[in-house]
């Protein structure tokens, strides 16, 4: 499944609890989608916050991925 076609069964589901409720599988495959979809996001964030470098002040360059991405990966 595309993460467009995750976005749209997550929203279709959404539409749903609104109108009718959800049954406890729906619920259960609403809840695993939206880990999903987050995981997804999170992943995306970490790859392009790696790739971005700071020049500061005194002219060293410093790679966010290379100073923050083994904490961020360890709690995430």
């Amino acid at each position: 499944m595309t993460l467009e076609e995750k976005i749209a069964r997550i929203n279709a589901l959404y539409r749903k609890s609104q109108a009718e409720g959800l049954t406890e599988d729906e619920r259960k495959e609403q809840k695993l989608l939206r880990e999903e979809y987050i995981a997804n996001v999170r992943a995306n964030l970490r790859g392009q916050l790696n790739q971005i470098d700071i020049q500061n002040a005194d002219g060293t360059v410093t790679n966010l991925g290379e100073k923050y991405g083994s904490r961020n990966e360890k709690g995430n």
